[in-house]
């Protein structure tokens, strides 16, 4: 399921690899994994079980992406 993608991409800033386009859980688990910043409390953990989730088919491609979006809020990243 890795090619299920969100009906709205998310555009997220990060401070060191500039702005990147989030496109579904995939794209989420990978970005949740490689260029997350040292931010990482309850909502990064959710959406990283939540992301997995979604791959598997156990959760809506969207359910991803709120809690997604959630954990970016968390870390203080620039979410559009």
């Amino acid at each position: 399921m890795a090619s299920e993608k969100w009906n709205d991409p998310i555009h997220v800033g990060f401070e060191t690899t500039g702005a990147r386009t989030i496109s579904g859980p995939f794209d989420a688990l990978k970005c949740l994994t490689e260029l997350w910043p040292s931010v990482r409390g309850l909502r990064y953990l959710k959406a990283r079980s939540t992301c997995r989730a979604a791959l598997d088919g156990r959760k809506s491609v969207e359910e991803a992406r709120a809690e997604f979006v959630a954990a970016a809020e968390e870390a203080r990243l620039h979410v559009h």
